[in-house]
């Protein structure tokens, strides 16, 4: 893409203007001195504002090109270990080029405010582009970015995306990885504590049936538990529910490892021993899942280097402009076997 020329169209305070019938001056009375204007004038351009997008630059079409020298990176929590590795990947690849990084978080929620606070921080204060893993609001995100022709590249996706690069790993076999071990030791019930309606989580899913069916087994060898959330509190509400099924599971694969600590503590706290009545396998493989009091079996994640290819393709996006083309780059998960899956009999 020729950022230089899509600068160019960004919706500007004329187009505010126009659309909104009104000198220049009136709209930059609204964006600084409003209690100049009056209260309909007033309204009606901050409702074209509104409409088309417009985020004060605050000085960064001065700019020559893309020359900024800071990267920023969207990411849902920051609290999460799995985000955490992701930024350092960008601030990796934002070092070799000689460039800064600025992380923002929604701190776990899905606040229009707080990523239309980010959109204008970024827009503003000369940011080269993006990185976006914003988890569920990332497709919202996108299309703000590329109205205000601010570069990006996607993290933490399983496919391409339309008119960007983007980087995912490929969880369907991560998920085959998981369940396949687990019916590789013996296991012939196993529970899937998902969790909320995201695309990596249904992938994971989708590979844990695909390792059930493939090994000849039914499908009902496999339950699933759905849980709101990606944590250790919803992970120890799963586990007392696991401990409530009829003929209760004898391994439990979950969506991730905050989930997987959390059915952890619930078994630990039923009286049951880990592997021996139940084995738990987890997925991302956090710094936690070694240390747990039993070190948790993990599918993981390359969350690093997933950041670094991400800074890597967003530096050539910005710096090539029309000579870069739009990548789609998969990595593979890799199970981390210890101490909360070992051989046990088949139920």
């Amino acid at each position: 893409m020729d950022y230089e020329n899509v600068a160019r169209r960004r919706v500007g305070i004329k187009d505010v203007a126009r659309e909104a019938d009104v000198s220049l001056g009136t709209v930059s009375n609204v964006l600084n001195r409003p209690e100049l204007v009056a209260g309909p004038t007033r309204a009606r351009v901050l409702a074209v504002i509104d409409s088309l997008g417009y985020v004060r630059t605050e000085g960064a079409r001065q700019l020559h090109g893309w020359a900024a020298r800071v990267l920023a990176v969207l990411v849902p929590d920051l609290a999460h270990p799995y985000f955490t590795a992701l930024a350092i990947g960008v601030e990796q690849a934002a070092r070799e080029a000689d460039l800064g990084v600025m992380v923002c978080t929604g701190n776990g929620t899905r606040d229009l405010k707080e990523e239309a606070r980010h959109l204008s921080l970024i827009t503003s204060r000369q940011i080269r582009g993006a990185v976006l893993a914003s988890g569920e609001s990332v497709g919202r995100t996108m299309a703000a970015f590329q109205r205000n022709a601010v570069p990006f590249v996607v993290a933490d996706q399983s496919g391409p995306q339309p008119g960007a690069c983007s980087v995912g790993i490929d969880d369907v076999a991560g998920g085959h990885a998981a369940v396949r071990h687990l019916i590789d030791q013996g296991h012939r019930s196993i529970a899937y504590v998902s969790g909320p309606d995201l695309q990596q989580v249904k992938d994971r899913r989708r590979g844990a049936v695909n390792a059930v069916t493939q090994a000849g087994l039914q499908l009902t060898a496999l339950r699933e538990l759905a849980c709101a959330d990606l944590t250790v509190g919803a992970g120890k509400d799963a586990g007392h529910r696991v401990l409530g099924l009829p003929h209760r599971p004898s391994a439990v694969f979950c969506a991730n490892d905050l989930l997987a600590l959390g059915v952890l503590q619930a078994l630990y706290e039923a009286g049951l021993k880990v592997p021996e009545d139940v084995a738990v396998v987890g997925y991302d493989d956090i710094e936690f899942a070694a240390s747990a009091v039993v070190p948790l079996t993990s599918v993981r994640r390359p969350a690093v280097a997933m950041g670094r290819h991400a800074g890597r393709l967003l530096v050539e996006e910005t710096t090539r402009g029309s000579g870069h083309e739009h990548a789609h780059v998969v990595l593979q998960p890799e199970l981390v076997v210890r101490r909360s899956t070992l051989a046990v009999p088949a139920r």
